[in-house]
């Protein structure tokens, strides 16, 4: 994702000649951990819920599996609704594409098995394996899970304008879109283009949404008649950003948007702040320049439903230097969690050494503060994400969205799990195995099992 996006990828994998990326993100009660949900959702003892619940949206790239290691096996497939697979590139001329082959449906992950070779179905067919395989096998054994196709992410976002704005170029962005979701068996795509944040980049982003829309539609009528693909887009938290939206003609294709409640403050601003408040703080303005309460207000203001936003959490913080507290001047960061990333701390490195944790009760936002460094790290921890979780719930909204899966902790120190169980419901809707047209025989085939 998303305002910011930075490598996981280590030198030994660009030594490797693989792909290298610069993308990652992006009420109290008792606390409980979602149970396992299988097609039967809404049972005794499951958080998921037919009949209502929030989302629980993660985005999992595809090049967590390098540096950070991070393997299909390790999402929290118990604590989320919506897998955010991102993400897929696109060419000059509107095709939506892989951007690693390798990652996505080639890697042989351990305990699985392949033909010599690899990539090779029964009798020269193809299979998918990579981390398109295993995300389909996780649909298999987790029914209420739905995983979505990401197309863009901050990098590639410049390429969205030339391609929306062109009805040919538009129309195989859909169709290449449409058929890639098909081809790695997912429930639908995500279009993170940040950000058609003028008038005429944003009238252009209506006509792609709808297209999509259509073309989502049209491929269920002729491939699964009766499911409706989801359709979501991942949606500024800054003015700047979002002020030349037409909400409602947007909306009107899509089923969620995920508001990027984060990166208020970084290394680009005079003075320190809150990365990812929810209330501004009177007191000390120039630490709170955004909030979640105003962006979420102007999103349902415009027409969007609160239920069809969720709220994002970074699992990550922004660190300042040498300063005094919030809201005053600083040095910019020179380190960080992941090499050549300064100022980007991942949640699971987080409190740092000698930091003293810090509460905004006003702005309702975590930071430490390292006394001997004069070093500053505004980052959610469980307090805040525990306010968050409960003003979704208040506020009436969709959801909450996580970037990314790879920088969380692990067990009962993980994010994801907190959150799942502080909202308390998640909702449950059944994902689709039957892609009859997919180019990979064992997604077309269900793994083996036929249509299902």
């Amino acid at each position: 994702m998303k305002h910011l996006l930075f490598s996981s990828l280590l030198a030994a994998s660009a030594a490797a000649g693989l792909l290298s990326r610069d993308h990652v993100r992006r009420g109290y009660g008792s606390h409980h951990i979602a149970r396992q949900a299988d097609a039967s959702c809404g049972t005794s003892g499951s958080v998921y819920s037919k009949d209502g619940g929030f989302r629980s949206v993660l985005y999992v790239t595809n090049w967590g599996i390098y540096g950070a290691k991070f393997l299909p096996s390790d999402i929290p497939v118990s604590e989320i609704t919506h897998v955010q697979y991102a993400f897929a590139d696109i060419r000059e001329d509107g095709s939506v594409v892989s951007s690693d082959e390798w990652a996505d449906t080639q890697k042989i992950f351990a305990g699985s098995s392949a033909p010599p070779g690899g990539g090779g179905g029964a009798n020269g067919t193809k299979d998918a394996y990579g981390m398109v395989g295993r995300l389909y096998r996780l649909k298999q054994q987790n029914r209420h899970l739905k995983v979505l196709l990401s197309v863009g992410g901050y990098t590639w976002s410049p390429k969205f304008e030339p391609v929306a704005a062109d009805a040919t170029k538009r129309a195989t962005f859909v169709s290449t879109a449409v058929k890639l979701m098909g081809d790695w068996g997912m429930d639908g795509l995500d279009i993170d283009w940040e950000y058609p944040d003028t008038a005429a980049k944003n009238a252009n982003s209506v006509s792609l949404l709808a297209d999509l829309r259509k073309g989502l539609d049209d491929y269920a009528a002729q491939h699964a008649p009766g499911y409706r693909f989801t359709l979501s887009f991942p949606a500024p938290a800054g003015p700047d950003h979002y002020r030349a939206f037409n909400f409602k003609a947007m909306d009107a294709s899509l089923d969620f948007w995920s508001v990027m409640a984060f990166d208020f403050a970084g290394n680009w601003d005079n003075t320190t702040g809150h990365q990812a408040n929810v209330f501004p703080e009177p007191s000390t303005p120039l630490a709170t320049k955004a909030s979640i309460d105003q962006a979420v207000a102007d999103y349902v203001a415009g027409g969007v439903p609160p239920g069809k936003l969720n709220v994002g959490i970074p699992l990550y913080g922004r660190s300042f230097d040498k300063t005094t507290g919030l809201g005053k001047p600083y040095t910019p960061s020179t380190a960080g969690s992941l090499d050549g990333q300064a100022a980007i701390w991942l949640y699971k490195d987080l409190p740092r050494a000698g930091a003293t944790v810090l509460y905004d009760d006003v702005a309702k936002a975590t930071y430490t503060f390292d006394n001997s460094t004069g070093q500053l790290v505004s980052y959610d921890d469980k307090k805040s994400a525990q306010f968050k979780s409960q003003y979704i719930k208040e506020k009436g909204l969709g959801g909450v969205m996580f970037w990314e899966a790879s920088q969380d902790k692990n067990n009962s120190a993980s994010m994801v799990r907190s959150v799942a169980g502080w909202l308390e419901e998640l909702q449950c809707s059944q994902n689709l195995l039957s892609y009859p047209g997919s180019q990979y025989n064992n997604i077309r085939t269900n793994m083996g099992k036929g249509n299902a």
